[in-house]
């Protein structure tokens, strides 16, 4: 197996757009005309259900409760008008105001394509199309359904269109709620409920506002609330969930000059399917991928996005169930995982692209990090098995890992280590990391590995891997491979600076070079005091290690919950990955 990594070559962003031209001009996206169709004929199914029952209201069921008692409603909130809450209502009338509503959603929207880390064309035309058709649908609403406003004295002018239903509020949810969906599926860590709250509140706050001004009924208001969230379901569905829309190819052959495909390529005709982080792989990024695809004879791949709360286990299971022949992963270590948690033992094979931060399993396996060349590199080998690790810890479901686990140290780096720093910095974010929290306090931990005795040691950090080099070329694991059908165990306890250069110089010795191999016993052996030894290696196909305190945790780099005990075994041979040929 190889283990040089190959140098990045990154393709450059304006030679991956112009890969997506054919014949000099943009061609169409596929599926474009079957999902504007598709979109049309719901609109035109939204605005008869909401135009049926404005008629209804203004009709049979006019006397009927509750419509009966919806004077007294604007009544009661008429007589309770003073002059603090008058003030609050304009603003939240304002909210929903047609020029606010249009200044915000082109903001948005050229925010979403302009700037250069976003290029959420598609997040883009959802909010515009979702904002755009509510519009469309109140306007055809107001001239079938004629409904007088409220005998209350209004504070607002009223404007020349019917009371049912409330443009104002029908508007705000389009575009608030449609935000809001946004923040939730685009966006990780727990700050994008606290900013999702207050953009789906807002709504209701244009909602009631309206009725305390006097402007409408509330089933008016009801009425834009189910309108702008019916334009958010369709337009949602369409272009957000299936994603019926999807990038055209170069050309309807193949490229000019381009070799005609191979017998192989063209029995290449299973299901293939690409589970990708969003965050990670941008529109164009997608586009160079699905040519990379074709070239390799897989013609109709399905693209997935991950999610915050799902990173990849539930699409990757819905891909198998499906009856997927290969799944393709553009992520980092945290989404190969969660697919490979799922792929285990199933003989699907994994074609992995990195797009993170770490990606320490594509270091170790000889992939270029250059996401093109990965998957070329990929379709271009052969399926080969390698091992995974079966982890569980007091707190913790079993899961499997491919590249790292541990407690302590490690796991404390990647708890201080955030996404704005990841993003800017890359791996050396994780250095920065490092340097804050070397002084992370050691524990007492007893290890049993398979049927041995039990050890008993102090650590800073005790580390589990099925590989052994990290970013930067470094190796912590010197005789770890992926294949061997055993796990390595590092055990780091330096004491003061001499123990951390000692510790540093154990690093930096498995560095390049023929690896030692590991074995069951301290780096030093020929010290005496067992107690100063700064690292030890051992091997193992079972490891119980239990710390005396809680300890930090972490699995493939992500963070999990702390505890006192994590239990690690190799399932050897589990996962089946695409590899590059190997060089003879």
């Amino acid at each position: 197996m190889p283990t040089a990594v190959p140098e990045s070559v990154a393709i450059p962003r304006g030679e991956r757009a112009d890969a997506r031209r054919g014949g000099g001009s943009l061609a169409r996206p596929r599926g474009l005309g079957r999902t504007a169709a598709r979109i049309a004929s719901l609109t035109v199914c939204q605005a008869a259900f909401m135009v049926g029952v404005g008629l209804l209201i203004t009709g049979p069921a006019q006397h009927v409760w509750p419509l009966t008692v919806e004077d007294k409603v604007n009544e009661g909130l008429e007589r309770i008008r003073t002059g603090p809450l008058t003030a609050l209502s304009n603003v939240g009338s304002e909210a929903g105001n047609t020029l606010t509503i249009i200044a915000l959603t082109l903001l948005v929207c050229l925010s979403l394509v302009l700037i250069p880390r976003l290029r959420m064309w598609r997040q883009a035309a959802f909010l515009a199309l979702a904002v755009s058709l509510q519009a469309l649908v109140f306007l055809g609403i107001t001239t079938a359904v004629d409904r007088h406003r409220p005998e209350v004295h209004r504070l607002d002018a009223s404007p020349p269109t019917s009371s049912y239903t409330s443009g104002h509020t029908g508007a705000a949810t389009a575009l608030y709620a449609g935000l809001a969906v946004l923040v939730l599926s685009r966006t990780r860590g727990p700050w994008r409920k606290v900013v999702a709250a207050p953009l789906l509140l807002l709504p209701l706050l244009v909602a009631l506002a309206r009725l305390y001004r006097g402007m409408h009924h509330p089933t008016d208001v009801l009425g834009g609330l189910v309108n702008g969230g019916l334009s958010l379901l369709i337009v949602g569905r369409a272009l957000l969930t299936e994603k019926t829309v999807t990038g055209s190819p170069a050309a309807d052959g193949p490229p000019e000059g381009s070799a005609a495909r191979t017998p192989r390529e063209e029995r290449a005709t299973d299901r293939t399917v690409v589970i990708l982080n969003p965050v990670a792989v941008d529109e164009d990024e997608r586009e160079a991928l699905r040519q990379v695809l074709d070239r390799h004879g897989h013609h109709a791949p399905e693209f997935i996005e991950t999610t915050a709360d799902d990173p990849g286990a539930g699409q990757t299971a819905r891909a198998l169930r499906d009856g997927a022949r290969l799944v393709v992963i553009c992520g980092g270590d945290g989404t190969v995982r969660a697919a490979a948690d799922v792929l285990a033992d199933t003989g699907v094979p994994l074609a992995i692209v990195p797009s993170g931060t770490g990606n320490l399993l594509a270091r170790n396996l000889g992939l270029p990090l250059s996401s093109t060349e990965a998957l070329d590199a990929a379709l271009g080998g052969s399926p080969r098995r390698i091992d995974l690790g079966r982890i569980e810890g007091d707190g913790l479901a079993p899961t499997h890992f491919t590249a790292m686990a541990g407690a302590g140290l490690d796991a404390v780096i990647m708890e201080n280590t955030g996404e704005r720093a990841k993003s800017a910095l890359g791996w050396p974010a994780y250095v920065l990391a490092g340097l804050r929290t070397l002084r992370t306090p050691r524990t007492r931990v007893t290890i049993r590995l398979d049927d041995r005795p039990a050890l008993r040691r102090t650590a800073r950090m005790v580390l589990i891997g099925n590989i052994g080099t990290v970013q930067g070329g470094m190796t912590l694991l010197p005789a770890a491979r992926p294949d061997d059908a055993v796990l390595d165990l590092m055990v780091l306890d330096p004491r003061g600076f001499g123990g951390w250069v000692r510790a540093l110089g154990a690093v930096l010795r498995g560095r390049g070079g023929t690896p030692r191999p590991a074995r069951v016993g301290t780096l030093d052996s020929a010290r005496a005091d067992e107690t100063a030894v700064p690292v030890e290696f051992f091997t193992f196909r079972r490891a119980d290690v239990v710390f005396a305190s809680p300890q930090s945790r972490e699995f493939d780099g992500d963070a999990v919950a702390p505890g006192l005990r994590i239990t690690a075994e190799v399932v050897p041979a589990a996962l089946t990955v695409m590899l590059p040929a190997e060089e003879k």
